[in-house]
């Protein structure tokens, strides 16, 4: 079975701030790469191409953590507390919208064992 959490969280930067809050996102990525159960933490923008023209936020993160259990001690890093607190919930932050959702590769009703 597998326990893998993905992560997507979406960011609309307020107007004139789009490099600071990817800067900002940037800076994030070191830490989280030192955690054990990181797989993947990387800050991506939005580029216009002919094959892709589905309407999203410009700024997203991609995430993928080994469970939930480690993906959920993520949230609760100070660090991470403290950007949502600086650049979402503060009026002054570089954020105007979040969307930040959680998935898993699993099949409804998947019947594998559990180790």
């Amino acid at each position: 079975m597998s326990q893998k959490i993905y992560c997507t969280a979406s960011f609309k930067p307020k107007p004139g701030r789009e490099e600071a809050l990817f800067r900002a996102l940037q800076a994030l990525e070191p830490n989280a790469h030192r955690e054990d159960a990181c797989l993947l933490y990387t800050v991506t923008r939005k580029i216009d191409n002919p094959f892709a023209q589905g309407d999203s936020y410009p700024i997203v993160f991609h995430e993928i953590w080994a469970n939930r259990e480690a993906f959920e001690a993520h949230c609760q890093r100070r660090e991470i507390r403290e950007f949502f607190a600086t650049h979402l919930e503060d009026p002054a932050g570089d954020i105007a919208d979040a969307n930040v959702c959680v998935y898993t590769d699993e099949p409804i009703n998947y019947d594998a064992p559990r180790l």
